[in-house]
């Protein structure tokens, strides 16, 4: 599932875009912080994505994102250029095939190809158009899907919607946001060249009809349960708006931790209500949110700035500042199929299974440790980026890369140690 967010310049309090993802899994599959450095490769080469070669490019760029264990694609991600994307599924007319490029091998594409949005946009479009989408996204059963991608750079956004081979996408024009269903409209501005002549060939459209809808010739929700992307996408659309020119990273994290009237309290409902699949999601055995992102998107001559990565569920978990320019620390790549202790995402999963046992009771105080952090993170964080900022200027890029590599080791001791603390505590430990 997912939903996807982002705030431009004149959306966002300070004038920096924001960017913001929660990546809706499996429950129990585990994900992990992979980062990959900019990279040259010899001419004709090629990369094996998850089910397909395709050839390589010259260069790849620096990126960092979220990756469920057993993939080469990630969920969410930013590079070295300061573009981010995600991606959701969507219910669309054409079967995707049964072998193709996945939702997260464009997503990590896009990462290493592009140094802007609208770059990022022609790479995967133009990936689509030649491999077309397809295989499973999913370990334990084959199902092939569709895509929806929402992709960002300092000072623009695209939503890219997708139907197998044939796709629109509609600029951002302050803020939006995506879920599971196709919604652009007659918004596009770029599209497929044979889009509405396919469309009407299929006689999903009337020639007679004017601007092509989308949505309307594309969609194929037939399947899908009403009350799937509906009402979280009018939620998220309202948050944004409601907070539009005031809007803030730390906002944009309390957006990804809602459930509507309870806030960052999850409160059980039943899996006809409208409001059972929330932003902040948690409707085991179907799909959890199991990691998010949110990411300010500074203009690329200001100073590093932290991409804020969270594993496991964002209303009982803390988001860490990680950086492109840094080395992540190796604890946060330990992910696999079954629990393992040395696992950061397993031990978040296993406080989620303890606070839901009451939500209301627990979850406020495992909050207030989380706030608590991210606060005292946050601040360190901006400290040790101005002192990287001066190095950088200085000509001394390996010891600014030191610098940020040292704010996200000290943050992932405290996050690991207060989430060890906070199991214990809970479970009787």
């Amino acid at each position: 599932m997912c939903d996807t967010l982002v705030a431009l310049p004149s959306a966002s309090a300070d004038g920096t875009t924001l960017f913001a993802k929660n990546s809706d899994r499996p429950p129990r599959e585990a994900q992990r912080l992979a980062q990959k450095p900019r990279t040259t490769h010899p001419s004709g080469a090629r990369v094996r994505c998850q089910y397909v070669e395709i050839p390589q490019v010259g260069e790849t760029a620096a990126w960092i994102g979220s990756q469920p264990h057993w993939l080469w694609g990630v969920e969410h991600g930013v590079n070295e250029h300061r573009v981010a994307i995600g991606n959701e599924t969507v219910f669309a007319r054409e079967a995707p095939g049964e072998s193709g490029l996945l939702g997260m091998d464009l997503v990590r594409l896009g990462l290493e190809r592009a140094r802007s949005a609208d770059e990022a946009l022609a790479v995967i479009t133009a990936l689509i158009e030649e491999h077309g989408q397809g295989g499973s996204g999913f370990s334990h059963l084959h199902w092939p899907y569709n895509n929806a991608f929402l992709i960002a750079d300092p000072e623009r956004a695209w939503i890219l919607e997708t139907s197998n081979r044939h796709w629109a996408a509609e600029p951002v024009p302050d803020v939006g946001n995506i879920s599971n269903g196709l919604a652009i409209g007659t918004r596009w501005t770029r599209a497929s060249a044979d889009l509405t002549s396919f469309a009407v060939s299929q006689g999903w459209w009337s020639a007679a009809a004017g601007r092509l809808d989308f949505a309307a010739a594309y969609a194929d929700e037939s399947g899908v349960p009403p009350n799937l992307s509906c009402a979280r996408r009018a939620r998220g659309a309202a948050l944004l708006a409601a907070s539009r020119g005031r809007l803030t990273a730390p906002r944009m994290r309390h957006v990804l931790r809602d459930h509507y009237d309870a806030g960052v309290v999850h409160r059980p409902r039943a899996v006809d209500d409208p409001e059972f699949f929330s932003l902040c999601m948690h409707a085991d055995p179907l799909d959890n949110t199991t990691a998010a992102m949110v990411t300010p998107l500074r203009p690329r001559s200001a100073p590093p700035t932290a991409a804020w990565f969270c594993l496991g569920s964002p209303c009982i978990g803390a988001f860490l500042p990680c950086y492109v320019e840094g080395r992540l620390p190796g604890a946060l790549a330990i992910a696999g199929a079954e629990p393992d202790g040395a696992s950061p995402w397993w031990r978040m999963r296993e406080l989620l299974s303890l606070v839901e046992r009451d939500f209301a009771g627990i979850g406020p105080r495992v909050r207030a440790v989380w706030d608590a952090l991210e606060e005292q993170l946050a601040r360190e964080a901006t400290a040790a980026e101005a002192e990287a900022e001066t190095l950088r200027r200085a000509g001394d890029a390996a010891a600014a890369a030191d610098v940020l590599t040292g704010v996200m080791e000290r943050a992932t001791r405290l996050w690991l140690a207060r989430s060890g603390e906070l199991v214990r505590e809970i479970g009787g430990g």
